[in-house]
């Protein structure tokens, strides 16, 4: 019998051996479990972090190899246009100089013999090399070679020929001649496809270089093309859409970090900030047009001195077989001013398209000379006589620009609550809650609390120790260690189960306390958790509040904006704005 005892106890040691081991291998595997969806977490941050900044790597080795190469292209294209079109600066400057050198006299008959020879010879394509023989050639009485002139520059370009005369002949005081060689342009130009030369008409206009007589002659004019191209309904769409883009580019940035609590909940956000950039710009336009229009501008003092301006336009434009190496060669030029950013560096070119087009409709010049002038080089005086001109377009544009914003400004703004929350080892999910701002903030937060409270409470209360799943082995276990070993001893079992039940009852214990240890420190991060969106709640009330003052006041703006729009109809009646001013005395 004692053999059995002994053989009994050993079993019953064994057993408690097993309990002990098992609670501590499930507290490991716990304390496993949680160290490795930590380890999880933080390889996933990692991960994010390492594809992030390989991301940024490569896009900069890109950006860095788009600038390599073209700096390389704009070598390249430089030395080809050296190559090819270099002698035309030679023939540019000579012109402006050969003109200055009438003043003067100098201009005699060996000079046009140097011109003819030199200039010809260098540039056989060229329209303005034929042009100054034949303008030197008048000045030295040499009938025959200037009419040789006259005819060959020409047959290379009528249309710059034509107002290069007419603009020497201008300065010279011979106004009766001028305006025919005007007349003489403006008779065979297509109003649906001029040439890049007309900008030099629009400053003429902005400089009253013509006088009286061609003013009326191209006010005349203009305004046949205007009532012309009236029904052409995709050219007038084309100017209302570039307006519109005008006004699309003042918008302002993003006002996220004003309103940060507004931005975080409320999922009509995209659609605030979108219209508060907008009625922003209202501002910005309104000063910048403003500016424009009261600018003022001090004319040449001589006409000659005007013409002389309007001239050197005339002759440094680009001709048309450069404007491909021009264009290609001021992309690469954005290319490296954007730091190899492609995108931005294409959509600058684009800006600038009209610099390089052979021809554009009258319609497309005037809004070019109104909001890029650079781009056609027309001075500050054109672009206030250009936005003056497209008021209709400028009118159209920016009433579809505030109808646009405003139409976005959402009718009900919401709060949208619905995040998750890593507790221990569980996430806490928060079901999706919305409230309206339109209701009272005391209902607001009471319906969010109470939301918070219904689903806390099920997941806290999911955390509590299992205690009958745990119970139910250690009632079979001690079953079985009554039936099987009381049926030797009935004592020894007793004792037996006694120490199994104790041993695995303090394991239960530790795990009943320890679950209530999590439950207690989920519901005091739940109780932050839900508090913190209480108080994004409120904050994002307030910025919504706040939102709505300063949308209202930049949107007051838009009427002075219309106003001023409006006024552009009767500003300086579509004349020049030196009309009525003696700059000199003509010359008959």
């Amino acid at each position: 019998m004692s053999e059995v005892d002994y053989t009994l106890r050993r079993q019953v040691q064994a057993v408690s051996n097993l309990v002990v081991r098992l609670g501590e291998q499930v507290s490991s595997v716990s304390g496993q479990v949680a160290t490795v969806e930590n380890n999880q977490q933080q390889t996933r941050s990692e991960l994010k972090q390492l594809r992030d900044e390989f991301l940024a790597f490569a896009k900069k080795a890109e950006f860095t190899a788009n600038v390599q190469r073209a700096e390389t292209r704009i070598g390249v294209i430089q030395d080809q246009v050296d190559h090819e079109f270099g002698h035309h600066k030679t023939v540019r400057r000579t012109a402006v100089g050969m003109l200055q050198a009438f003043d003067v006299g100098l201009v005699s008959e060996d000079n046009v013999r140097m011109v003819s020879d030199q200039l010809m010879i260098q540039t056989p394509r060229y329209w303005l090399a034929p042009a100054l023989v034949a303008l030197a050639s008048w000045s030295a009485d040499d009938r025959t070679l200037c009419e040789r002139g006259v005819d060959e520059a020409f047959r290379r370009s009528p249309d710059r020929t034509s107002l290069f005369f007419a603009l020497v002949l201008r300065r010279q005081g011979r106004k009766e001649s001028a305006v025919r060689w005007l007349r003489h342009y403006l008779l065979a130009q297509d109003p649906a496809a001029l040439g890049r030369e007309f900008a030099v008409i629009l400053e003429s206009i902005a400089q009253g270089a013509f006088g009286l007589v061609g003013r009326e002659l191209l006010n005349d004019t203009l305004a046949g093309w205007r009532e012309h191209l009236a029904d052409d309904a995709d050219a007038q769409a084309r100017q209302v859409t570039r307006w519109r883009d005008e006004l699309d580019a003042q918008r302002q940035p993003s006002s996220k970090a004003e309103f940060p609590r507004l931005a975080a909940v409320s999922p009509q956000w995209p659609y605030l900030d979108s219209a508060l950039s907008s009625s922003r710009a209202q501002q910005v336009v309104l000063d910048k047009y403003r500016a424009i229009m009261n600018r003022e501008f001090e004319p040449s003092e001589r006409v000659e001195d005007a013409v002389d301006d309007i001239l050197d336009r005339l002759v440094s434009e680009y001709d048309n077989e450069e404007l491909p190496l021009r264009r290609d060669l001021a992309f690469n030029h954005a290319v490296v001013g954007h730091d190899g950013d492609v995108v931005a560096a294409r959509k600058a070119s684009d800006a600038d398209s009209a610099s390089y087009e052979e021809t554009l409709d009258y319609l497309t010049v005037q809004t070019t000379a109104a909001l890029n002038p650079s781009a056609i080089g027309t001075s500050a005086a054109t672009q206030r006589l250009a936005v003056a001109a497209c008021n209709e377009w400028f009118f159209r544009a920016h009433t579809a620009f505030t109808r646009d914003y405003r139409k976005s400004v959402p009718q009900d703004v919401t709060a949208q609550f619905g995040t998750a929350h890593t507790v221990g080892a569980q996430t806490f999910q928060l079901p999706p809650w919305v409230g309206s701002f339109t209701r009272k903030l005391e209902e607001n937060e009471a319906s969010l609390r109470a939301h918070w409270d219904q689903h806390m409470a099920p997941f806290i209360a999911s955390l509590a120790y299992p205690m009958a799943r745990k119970v139910a082995p250690l009632v079979a276990v001690l079953a079985g260690i009554l039936l099987l070993v009381g049926a030797i001893n009935i004592g020894f079992a007793l004792v037996a189960a006694a120490v199994t039940g104790a041993v695995w009852g303090l394991f239960l214990y530790n795990g009943a306390q320890a679950a209530k240890r999590i439950q207690d420190s989920a519901r005091l991060f739940l109780e932050q958790a839900k508090t913190d969106s209480l108080h994004q709640l409120r904050g994002a009330a307030a910025e919504l509040t706040d939102w709505y003052e300063k949308y209202r006041a930049a949107d007051l703006v838009e009427a002075d904006c219309r106003e001023l729009i409006g006024s552009l109809a009767t500003a300086t009646q579509g004349g020049s704005p030196f009309e009525g001013r003696t700059v000199v005395k003509e010359r008959s």
